[in-house]
């Protein structure tokens, strides 16, 4: 695909693996929770190919009717343990800062847990970057549903349309194609199948990522969408 000649007017991030290191923290605390629960632990590289929904739709298929139980026991872990483990990726600061410089609505559409995923964006000193942090549980259905991409443009009054969706999953791509937004691949796992949602930018990281952003042309002005730039 031939790059875009000008930067959207806004960007919407997945949070983890995209933005920030989660896997170690989301493999204990998975892990954690399947022993607790009387269920095998999961590999390294079973963690990255099962983990993608919310824990609303990824606990009761796996724990029935004691999903719930398990839900509590997966929390406490987490909540214990997620601010010392957090650590951004290379380059994901440097990009967020580019594109709020330039002019570019930010927010982000979180498979994780909203309360969490705010407390890690005020750890990191990145709130003040995003209009809207939609994490699990805030909208009315999760991703690759697209009421939390509503939510997240909605501070800014813009439309799907004028929005890239970065993220490093199958579940991030279809989410975009489901609202309309461009759908941006960083990094991911590259034996994942995205034959039926396919990014039409893919790059390895936050830092090329960053280089393409530079070399686009800035926001058109638009005096009629309030919000544009990214505000706490």
């Amino acid at each position: 695909m031939t790059p875009p000649a000008r930067l959207p007017r806004a960007v919407l991030f997945d949070w983890d693996n995209t933005l920030v290191d989660s896997w170690g923290i989301i493999e204990a605390s998975v892990n954690v929770t399947l022993v607790a629960m009387g269920h095998q632990p999961w590999t390294s590289e079973e963690i990255r190919v099962r983990v993608r929904h919310s824990l609303r739709n990824a606990f009761p298929p796996l724990f029935g009717d004691r999903w719930e139980e398990a839900r509590a026991i997966y929390y406490g872990h987490y909540a214990d343990n997620h601010i010392q483990q957090l650590r951004a990726l290379p380059g994901a600061e440097t990009l967020i800062k580019a594109l709020h410089e330039r002019g570019v609505y930010l927010a982000v559409v979180s498979n994780k847990t909203g309360r969490f995923l705010r407390a890690e964006a005020e750890a990191l000193g990145w709130s003040k970057y995003f209009g809207c942090l939609a994490g699990a549980g805030d909208a009315a259905a999760d991703k690759p549903a697209v009421a939390p991409v509503t939510m997240a443009l909605t501070p800014a009054g813009l439309a799907a349309g004028e929005a890239w969706f970065v993220g490093d999953a199958d579940i991030d791509m279809e989410c975009a194609h489901a609202a309309g937004c461009l759908p941006v691949l960083v990094g991911g796992n590259r034996e994942t199948d995205f034959s039926r949602f396919p990014p039409m930018i893919a790059v390895d990281d936050c830092t090329a990522l960053c280089g393409l952003v530079l070399g686009l042309d800035g926001v058109i002005p638009d005096n009629n969408s309030p919000g544009r730039a990214a505000s706490a």
